[in-house]
């Protein structure tokens, strides 16, 4: 439904351009209309309301505390959407800025990693310029679209920390560009629209992410004047945002319900279709405890760069990883004897090492990942058996 609604939106747009032609009108003519009548704020307003239909969709929850955080997702997302498109939208001069993080959250958003992003564009060619430290994981990734305009971020192309070469001091030098150059080079196409770069901890709180920064090859030192364009272009893009993104990932939770407390593998072309990292192994699901259960998952992970757990809200956000452990890995984890990992996720301490808080909700999504696996290695579908509390081995 959200691809076909995008389809609608861009021949909506074609049409919009020939009429414009009979008219004797320009884009910018447009823009400045909108802007002075009142109109692009109106329909900035008006996509903002009618984003809060996900809240309403069949299967959302309905009470005051799962909707409450509902509204708070929505205005995150409002937040990100207007720092995206309209604070550091320009293109010709991209700025790397932390776009998921502890406030603003989307997607099932990974408390382990540090994300970066850059709205960027195929008409331009871009230099990084970094210093890796002592991260244990960073990838460059080139993604085309974005969820406002396209439904969705196709991969484009990655660069990983392994495959850059570095400079006696550890520094390198990345060029973005449509044909290879440089040592290192990443892709980009007409249709690119964003830098992901993506950081991985093991241990968030000893490791220290890369040094990172983006300038155009043109040579600018500073960015261009704000017009009307940007803005109304703006403002419309970060409203779809909003809603693109919220009904996309309301439709997976009411999915997710359909295997409620197990975690069977997530189809991978959705998951790259949506900026999903295509190295990663995802399982996707949905969890409902009751006060006196205790979800208990079981595995033994295959040979791979790392696996994590973590727990989140039924809008696919991570819970509070600031002050609640709702999230284990590779390195954290408390291990049997024979390798294998039993997590825990429970209201209360049961008393185990890798006990998952649920931080007072009784259902919400989740998601386990296995990072690069080793060749010949299999991923494994973590097994999940609902117990009651004190009865967890």
């Amino acid at each position: 439904m959200s691809k076909l609604l995008f389809f609608f939106l861009r021949l909506m747009k074609s049409w919009q351009s020939v009429l414009l032609k009979i008219k004797g009108q320009t884009e910018d003519d447009i823009h400045r209309e909108r802007i002075i009548t009142g109109k692009a704020w109106d329909e900035f307003c008006d996509n903002l309301k009618a984003a809060g239909a996900a809240l309403q969709m069949p299967g959302t929850p309905r009470d005051a505390n799962s909707q409450a955080e509902g509204l708070r997702y929505l205005s995150r997302l409002t937040r990100g959407g207007l720092e995206a498109f309209i604070e550091y939208a320009d293109p010709a001069f991209p700025v790397l800025r932390r776009t998921a993080h502890e406030t603003i959250k989307l997607g099932a958003d990974n408390p382990d990693n540090y994300y970066f992003n850059a709205q960027i564009s195929g008409n331009y060619e871009y230099r990084l310029c970094g210093r890796r430290n002592s991260i244990d994981y960073f990838g460059l990734f080139t993604q085309n679209g974005n969820y406002g305009t396209t439904g969705g971020m196709a991969p484009c192309a990655v660069l990983e920390h392994h495959e850059i070469e570095y400079e006696p001091d550890g520094s390198f030098e990345v060029i973005l560009s449509k044909e290879k150059k440089g040592k290192n080079w990443l892709k980009i196409e007409d249709s690119t629209s964003m830098l992901m770069v993506r950081q991985t901890f093991l241990d968030r709180f000893r490791e220290t992410p890369a040094e990172i920064s983006i300038s155009n090859l043109d040579g600018r030192k500073a960015p261009a004047g704000l017009t009307p364009a940007m803005v109304d272009e703006g403002l419309k893009t970060a409203s779809m945002f909003v809603g693109g993104a919220a009904l996309m990932f309301t439709r997976w939770a009411r999915g997710f319900r359909e295997h409620t407390n197990k975690l069977p593998l997530f189809d991978p072309q959705k998951s790259n279709d949506a900026g999903g990292d295509a190295s990663i192994i995802y399982y996707h699901s949905y969890w409902k405890l009751a006060r006196d259960e205790a979800l208990v998952i079981e595995v033994k992970p295959p040979l791979c760069d790392s696996w994590n757990f973590q727990l989140n809200n039924y809008w696919m956000e991570s819970l509070d990883y600031r002050y609640f452990t709702i999230c284990i890995n590779k390195a954290s984890a408390h291990y049997e004897a024979d390798g294998s990992v039993k997590v825990i996720v429970a209201h209360s301490d049961p008393g185990h090492p890798n006990w998952i808080n649920t931080c007072g909700h009784n259902e919400g999504t989740m998601l386990w990942r296995w990072y690069r696996l080793a060749t010949g290695a299999v991923a494994v579908e973590p097994g999940c058996r609902v117990v009651k509390v004190g009865n967890s081995q």
